[in-house]
């Protein structure tokens, strides 16, 4: 655990990210996430799935994105992942909702992506027992613990976060 969950625990179990979000890996996500490139995705499946996570959960959930996001981006790529991932392990989607328009992560700091994130996300149903979120890179863990958050408060026992990489540390 970093210093930061430890002074500050976060909603979600536990983090698996196999590889560092810097050079090539870094790349190859900025082509799947801003150019929508299926190679790049499904390479990045592929990798996901040489690191799991020690336990797999009752189902797999995808960061939501709000509609006016998805259009413009064109698609959802932790969707995207978490379908592939589905299909290759047997393992259910369940969908919460973006229930805030807020701005990009990309340009904030850990306090400000966790009050851009506050009350976020919804259930419309209750959830599994244990949901494994889907996200392509984990900066602060803002995002994680926002769904978690909301994933608890609608009834799930745990979350925990499979992703493709995380920063190194203490480049959030």
């Amino acid at each position: 655990m970093c210093g930061h969950c430890l002074i500050d625990p976060p909603a979600f179990s536990t983090t698996q990210a196999g590889l560092l979000y810097q050079g090539p890996i870094k790349q190859l996500v900025h082509d799947f996430k801003f150019h929508a490139s299926p190679r790049a995705g499904t390479l990045l499946a592929e990798l996901m799935l040489l690191t799991p996570p020690m336990t797999q959960g009752d189902a797999l959930l995808s960061v939501p994105m709000t509609a006016t996001h998805a259009r413009k981006r064109g698609f959802n790529q932790s969707r995207w992942l978490a379908e592939r991932l589905s299909r290759e392990l047997n393992v259910p989607i369940v969908f919460a909702k973006r229930v805030k328009d807020s701005p990009s992560q990309r340009t904030l700091n850990r306090r400000q992506r966790a009050a851009n994130l506050a009350s976020a996300f919804e259930f419309e149903s209750p959830p599994p027992a244990h949901l494994l979120i889907i996200d392509d890179v984990v900066t602060t863990g803002s995002t994680g613990h926002a769904l978690a958050r909301a994933a608890l408060d609608a009834g799930a026992k745990r979350v925990d976060i499979w992703a493709v990489a995380r920063t190194p540390l203490g480049k959030d």
